[in-house]
């Protein structure tokens, strides 16, 4: 996949674009970014930070928006079903449920810097569907320029209950000076060409536990998938694990966001959108040929999706700053990927 150009800034211009990890280490530093437990030392990535459950869980009857004039705490109180203590060795989140967590995180962001969060790549890998909230806002996973006060986060496993525990990471947040340009965008299609071509999530499976990596035998929760004629026939309401045709690309000076496509060219979506960090796919940081991970979900009716077929965009951002650190130089489990099943998951 050809990297997006990067953009010319302009003299003596304050920098637009995505804050790297020393810029979010400073707002750590002075106090923009707090936490109410120490931060872990791996919990700032090249371009994003981690964001962590804390002890607090609501089981909800509906997903919900505080709105410009109401917290989250009064809403939860409107839809609250009951609470769960994860303090207690952790809880189990049933699929179909809805749930809103209490995050160890707390912003109180300077001005011209804002926020936006984004499921991390293991989470949608086991089809968890997540969403940021903050106080008085009309958005999800969007946070405000200067926005001061606590996180919360909406969690709806989909196809299989996952183990939670205080201190689970299920998303992580990126930081933005002023309007980040967008620098190119670029078509992600589907690979078909492999002896599996994806995988499809098993119903009534066991529980996942998202702190134990490796832990898992894949067999018993995924089905391997065998295209024909380079071909796959997406069934309505099953979840995939898919991978792109071309290999994707980050340039050390740019950060994407995996976005999917309009709906009318055809009845499904990729499920999740997801950050792509500074390095992704680099010779530089050893990531030569890796390729995107697609999670796809066929909504309504039955749709064939043929190989090569553009399923998602990638969506290119400057930093502000060159990143000290690259993606997957600390170790990754994705950084090299091919078709691959969250880190949960042994070998296939």
């Amino acid at each position: 996949m050809t990297p997006a150009r990067s953009a010319d800034a302009a003299p003596d211009a304050a920098p637009l674009g995505i804050l790297p990890c020393q810029a979010i280490e400073g707002l750590i530093a002075q106090g923009a970014v707090t936490a109410s437990t120490p931060f872990d030392v791996d919990q700032v990535q090249p371009a994003s930070l981690d964001l962590r459950l804390g002890a607090r869980v609501w089981r909800v009857r509906a997903s919900f928006l505080p709105g410009l004039g109401r917290t989250v705490r009064e809403r939860i109180a409107d839809v609250a079903m009951h609470e769960i203590d994860l303090a207690k060795g952790g809880a189990v989140l049933e699929r179909g449920c809805v749930y809103i967590a209490e995050l160890q995180e707390r912003l109180k962001l300077p001005r011209g810097v804002s926020g936006r969060a984004n499921p991390k790549s293991s989470t949608g890998r086991v089809d968890v569907f997540v969403r940021c909230l903050t106080d008085r806002s009309a958005a999800f996973d969007d946070v405000a320029e200067g926005y001061d006060g606590p996180l919360y986060m909406e969690i709806a496993p989909q196809t299989f209950s996952v183990l939670v525990r205080p201190g689970t990471r299920l998303n992580q947040m990126r930081f933005k000076s002023g309007a980040s340009p967008v620098l190119g965008v670029r078509s992600v299609g589907v690979d078909l060409t492999g002896d599996v071509a994806g995988f499809r999530a098993r119903r009534h499976a066991p529980v996942v536990d998202l702190d134990h990596i490796e832990g898992h035998d894949p067999r018993d929760f995924w089905q391997p998938l065998e295209p024909r004629r380079g071909e796959l026939l997406l069934d309505p309401g099953e979840f995939y694990i898919l991978a792109s045709k071309e290999d994707v690309e980050i340039p050390v000076m740019q950060a994407a966001e995996m976005t999917p496509i309009d709906p009318s060219v055809g009845e499904f979506r990729v499920h999740y959108a997801g950050f792509f960090d500074p390095g992704f796919g680099t010779e530089e940081a050893h990531g030569g040929g890796s390729k995107g991970v697609l999670e796809v979900r066929s909504h309504e009716t039955p749709f064939l999706l043929e190989d090569g077929q553009t399923v998602a965009r990638l969506v290119y951002e400057p930093l502000t700053a060159r990143p000290v650190r690259l993606y997957g130089q600390n170790g990754s489990h994705y950084q090299r990927q091919g078709l691959k099943l969250s880190k949960h998951f042994q070998p296939w």
